[in-house]
């Protein structure tokens, strides 16, 4: 901690408005403790206070109610979301998640875009249990949500070799580095009691290393890319670290800052961004740059208005000359010159491939990242069983999806069969647009929800599966991506085609992204309904076949014609 501890920490900027309401609550218990464990352990209690579901962020938990059980009265559920910088988990760790999941949440397992697993539906009664069953198979719920460095992301695909596990390792790292240092959570949720710091004094009086006492001003995501494939949209990120080999060697990364998706309808002040391109650093240098970044971001974001306190805001207010100083002075690292780098798609990697090390990797499509069981496809007791019996690594994508990795070439068939007999659909049973596209989960449990995200992707996507169809281009490629809500958790605003939930059943339809996650698509449409989406499609599809150039992409066409 000695680099961490010598960047002190500045005077925050003084601003015409007041803190807002999350500040002072940090303020009052830079612990993050607050009162979540006299609320544990009362078991009268159905809930947490407004104040402590702040808390319950920063500690990997959403407090939630099932919002179609409303009418009858709130029905209140937990979210909890694991770190796993890489989305990598052994088989005895997806063995325990998955146990988890059927005892004490909704039995299912929710891949997320940020390359982890949320449980959803657990109710506060078994929360203790849960965590701490999260906890003894050495995964972690701390920091995967609140106002800290959110869940790593690095390049899935185990193709890649030894410079992909020298990302992987390099993303643990940073993770640790960055992590809260709070004794609370240790505390609360395997110790099983209040944090004992004597006196409430002592408790206010707590800084953390890095963050202070008010942690930062929002949440800052961290991602790592591999060019060719940006499959981790590394740009959407508040810093992006793209990686650059040569000769087969890491030599280090071009540093990219000022990503982010969220933004508010009808809210010009808020719009998503893509990150700039800053400079070069050699991984000796990543951990000083990377914090150098993080300290900008809390001692300069808004604190008045959260809606305005992504680190995106200060690149585009103060610019990217002002960005790379603030780093360079704070690091003692003068960046470099970035080096070139392309990116041509974004996609995961589907179906049977080799690594490297001659081992085989299964990519599987995953619709909505969504593990689960229904009657006619049992993918959850499908992928129990491959993993009891075949012991593959886990990883999880950015894009919802799975891969099972370091497989024996001999049992490729037979893990096959398996999947097979209990109904899992194949890659090769998917269609491309599909596989392309995810959604976030939106109703019935996220509280920000204006539209059906998850539950109508199957629909949604039929709608375009059979628009193609009609234009005589079925086996077509576009990306398109659902949410829920401005917010855009599943990166909506990067897709060829992005639907944004603006109140039940009602969209705004967004055109004209790319494959390679490196342009912003724009509003087409800024209402549209549900019903009338297999018309729209139907006429785009029709033009597009009948306009495209050669071998041109959906999302290229609609930003060359509909935006001329």
């Amino acid at each position: 901690m000695g680099f961490v501890a010598s960047l002190g920490f500045m005077t925050q900027p003084a601003s015409p408005s007041s803190p807002s309401a999350n500040e002072l609550l940090k303020l009052a218990s830079p612990t993050l403790a607050g009162n979540i464990a006299a609320t544990l352990a009362d078991g009268t209690a159905e809930r947490f206070s407004d104040d402590d579901t702040q808390f319950l962020k920063f500690h990997g938990i959403y407090q939630e109610d099932d919002r179609d059980l409303r009418k009858t009265g709130k029905k209140y559920i937990m979210l909890i979301r694991i770190r796993m910088p890489g989305g990598v988990i052994s088989p005895a760790q997806y063995l325990e998640l998955d146990r988890l999941s059927d005892v004490y949440a909704n039995q299912t397992l929710r891949i997320t875009s940020r390359q982890t697993i949320q449980f959803h539906g657990v109710l506060k009664s078994n929360l203790g249990a849960t965590i701490k069953g999260i906890n003894e198979t050495l995964l972690t719920t701390l920091a995967t949500c609140g106002d800290v460095v959110r869940n790593i992301t690095v390049p899935a695909s185990p193709g890649i070799g030894a410079v992909g596990r020298e990302l992987l390792a390099q993303a643990n790292a940073l993770a640790d580095f960055l992590s809260p240092a709070t004794p609370a959570y240790h505390s609360i949720w395997i110790d099983g009691t209040e944090l004992n710091l004597k006196s409430e004094e002592k408790s206010k009086d707590f800084i953390d290393p890095l963050y202070g006492k008010t942690y930062l001003p929002r949440k800052f995501k961290f991602g790592f890319a591999l060019p060719p494939s940006n499959d981790t949209d590394v740009l959407t990120n508040d810093v992006g670290l793209i990686a650059i080999v040569e000769e087969g060697k890491l030599v280090g990364y071009n540093l990219t800052a000022g990503g982010g998706m969220g933004r508010s309808h009808n809210n010009p002040a808020t719009f998503p961004r893509l990150g700039d391109v800053i400079g070069f650093v050699t991984p000796e240098q990543l951990q000083q740059v990377a914090l150098a970044a993080v300290t900008v971001h809390r001692d300069f974001g808004d604190r008045s208005n959260r809606k305005h306190a992504r680190l995106k805001y200060l690149l585009a207010e103060r610019g990217v000359e002002w960005f790379r100083a603030e780093v360079e002075k704070r690091s003692g690292v003068t960046l470099g010159a970035a080096r070139p780098f392309q990116f041509t798609s974004v996609s995961d990697p589907f179906g049977w491939h080799t690594q490297p090390d001659g081992r085989k990797f299964l990519g599987l499509s995953v619709a909505t990242g969504r593990i689960k069981d229904t009657e006619s496809q049992k993918l959850k007791t499908a992928l129990r069983v491959v993993v009891e019996r075949f012991q593959p690594e886990i990883r999880f994508t950015p894009g919802n999806n799975l891969i099972l990795a370091n497989i024996a070439p001999e049992n490729e068939a037979a893990l096959t069969v398996v999947l097979k007999e209990h109904g899992a659909i194949l890659p090769e049973q998917v269609s491309a647009v599909r596989r392309a596209s995810t959604a976030c989960v939106s109703l019935p449990t996220c509280g920000l929800a204006l539209a059906e995200s998850e539950r109508a992707f199957p629909t949604l996507i039929g709608y375009a599966e059979t628009a193609l169809a009609e234009a005589g281009i079925p086996g077509e490629e576009i990306i398109i991506r659902t949410s829920g809500c401005p917010n855009g958790c599943s990166r909506p605003y990067v897709a060829e085609i992005g639907l944004v939930g603006k109140a039940p059943g009602k969209y705004q339809l967004y055109l004209g992204g790319n494959a390679t996650g490196t342009r912003l698509n724009r509003v087409y449409k800024d209402v549209i309904k549900a019903d009338e989406l297999p018309g729209e499609f139907r006429a785009l599809f029709t033009r597009f076949a009948q306009e495209r150039e050669a071998g041109e992409r959906f999302g290229d066409w609609a930003n060359r014609i509909l935006f001329a």
